[in-house]
């Protein structure tokens, strides 16, 4: 079974460095990561959509538990 992770992060700039260890940790487990935000010449917006496809569920709670820990950060996931 295929899960997919989609993370809300409403405060990208100052939560990214804590983000990207999280997901670094648990990197063995994610197949693909896409990243969301909407940019332009004059502005780079400070949330941010991130979606993970997850090849091992063993890992999958402790890693929605480790992301859950970032404030203001929420988490839904589909199973395919």
């Amino acid at each position: 079974m295929t899960v997919i992770l989609g993370i809300k992060i409403p405060n990208r700039i100052s939560t990214s460095p804590i983000f990207q260890d999280i997901i670094s940790k648990y990197g063995c487990i994610i197949k693909t990561r896409i990243g969301l935000h909407s940019t332009c010449s004059s502005i780079c917006a400070n949330y941010g959509i991130i979606l993970l496809e997850i090849i091992d569920n063993s890992e999958l709670i402790h890693l929605k538990k480790a992301l859950l820990k970032i404030d203001g950060i929420t988490l839904d996931s589909m199973n395919l």
